[in-house]
C-alpha cells in the first residue's frame, strides 16, 4: 500500500470508479460522512434495488438532508464513523468519501473496528480520500492544512490491513476533475463549509482569492484532484 503515485494518468469522476470496482445493484449501503449527500444521490438513482444508509455527524448538514424527499431508498442519520448507531453484519458496502481524515486521529482505529463490525463477512469497505499535492491543495493548505490528518487516516487503513480485519482488495489512483464557476462558489462550497470553522485573515483571504483566480477560464476554474481508493474486504 502506498499513500501516493507520482504519476497518475487516469482523469474520471469518483463515480466511474465505484461502478468499476463494487457491485451495488441491490446492496445495503452505508455512508459514512455523507456532506450534502451529493454522491449518495448519484448512487441511489443509479444502482438499482440498492438502500442507503447515510450518515452524518455535522447537526446543520444533516438537518437539511432531512428535508430531502424525492429518494426513497435513502435513510438519512445522524451519527459518526466511531461509534455507528446499527446492528452488526447488516450492510454489503460502507463507503467514505474523503471524510475519513475527518475522523479525529484518535478514534480512527475505533472507527475501522466498527465499519467491520457493520460489515457482513467479506462486505467491501471503500475508502476515498484526497493525495496531499496538486494546485487545489496548494490553495486549500493555505487556510487547512490537512497533510497530517490525511497521512493518519492513510496508516489507519494499513492498520486494518495489517491488524487482519480487512484484506486489501484494491488500491487506485485517481485525477477527479473540478470546477467551479467563480470565486464566490469557492467560497461558499469550501470555506464557508458548515462541518469547518475557518477564520482567515484579510491577508490569507486576498492570497487563496489571487490564486484561484490564476485558474479561471471563459467556463470557470478548473482542478484535478489527485485522489487514492482502498478497497478492502471484511475478514470474520
Amino acid at each position: 500500500m502506498k499513500i501516493s503515485c507520482e504519476s497518475i494518468r487516469k482523469i474520471c469522476t469518483e463515480s466511474e470508479i465505484w461502478n468499476q470496482y463494487l457491485n451495488l445493484k441491490n446492496a445495503v449501503i452505508l455512508e459514512l460522512g455523507c456532506g450534502k449527500a451529493e454522491l449518495t444521490r448519484q448512487i441511489a438513482t443509479t444502482a438499482l434495488g440498492c438502500r442507503i444508509t447515510a450518515m452524518e455527524v455535522d447537526e446543520i448538514q444533516h438537518a437539511k438532508n432531512l428535508q430531502v424527499s424525492d429518494l426513497f431508498n435513502i435513510n438519512f442519520m445522524a451519527g459518526c464513523a466511531e461509534n455507528i448507531p446499527a446492528e452488526g453484519d447488516i450492510f454489503d458496502v460502507v463507503m467514505m468519501f474523503k471524510s475519513l481524515h475527518h475522523v479525529p486521529l484518535a478514534s480512527m482505529d475505533i472507527a475501522f473496528n466498527e465499519i467491520h463490525r457493520v460489515l457482513k463477512s467479506g462486505g467491501k469497505a471503500y475508502i476515498s480520500e484526497p493525495i496531499f499535492a496538486g494546485d487545489f491543495n496548494d490553495i486549500l493548505r493555505l487556510f487547512h492544512d490537512e497533510e497530517k490528518v490525511r497521512e493518519a487516516a492513510f496508516e489507519a487503513v494499513k492498520r486494518s490491513v495489517n491488524d487482519g480485519k480487512f484484506k486489501l482488495v484494491d488500491e487506485v489512483f485517481f485525477l477527479a476533475p473540478m470546477r467551479f464557476d467563480n470565486f464566490s462558489e469557492f467560497e461558499q462550497k469550501i470555506i464557508g463549509v458548515s462541518h469547518s470553522e475557518h477564520h482567515l485573515s484579510n491577508a490569507v483571504y486576498q492570497q487563496v482569492k489571487q490564486d484561484f483566480m490564476k485558474k479561471m477560464r471563459d467556463d470557470g476554474a478548473h482542478f484535478l484532484m489527485p485522489m487514492r481508493v482502498d478497497i478492502l474486504a471484511a475478514r470474520k
